[in-house]
């Protein structure tokens, strides 16, 4: 485990307001986080329907995760599982479940759930491999 995850400390997460580490959760009260996680600089979390960041999850800077999306009307829980990690610039819409251990490619707009053990990548993200 890396030096910076062995004192790691839930953050402070205030609804609609920048947390230390300058990302934005709205509706903080249903973001359910894990322990160990690394959020990037400047992410978006619509947790309205309810966001699960499980343990160990890597999220990069410049990420939108949405629980809601007023453009098509769709709602639904997000859950990242245990291990998997989100590129940098990703989009992550309503009802999407990531699979633990699966990675998914820089600038992808993730509309489907993603199986366990994939590389996922692409506008719409589609699996590219297994791990």
């Amino acid at each position: 485990m890396s030096e910076r995850f062995r004192a790691w400390e839930a953050p402070k997460i205030e609804s609609g307001r920048l947390t230390r580490w300058n990302w934005l959760v709205q509706d903080a009260d249903n973001l359910e986080l894990g322990t160990r996680t690394d959020i990037g600089a400047f992410t978006y979390i619509n947790a309205k329907y309810g966001v699960v960041i499980e343990d160990d999850v890597q999220i990069g800077s410049h990420c939108s995760i949405y629980s809601a999306s007023t453009i098509d009307n769709k709602q639904g829980r997000v859950v990242l599982k245990k291990n998997c990690k989100i590129g940098t610039h990703s989009v992550v819409m309503p009802g999407v479940i990531v699979g633990e251990n699966s990675i998914i490619g820089a600038f992808s707009f993730v509309n489907r759930d993603v199986p366990p053990n994939s590389v996922a990548y692409g506008i719409p993200a589609k699996v590219r491999r297994n791990l």
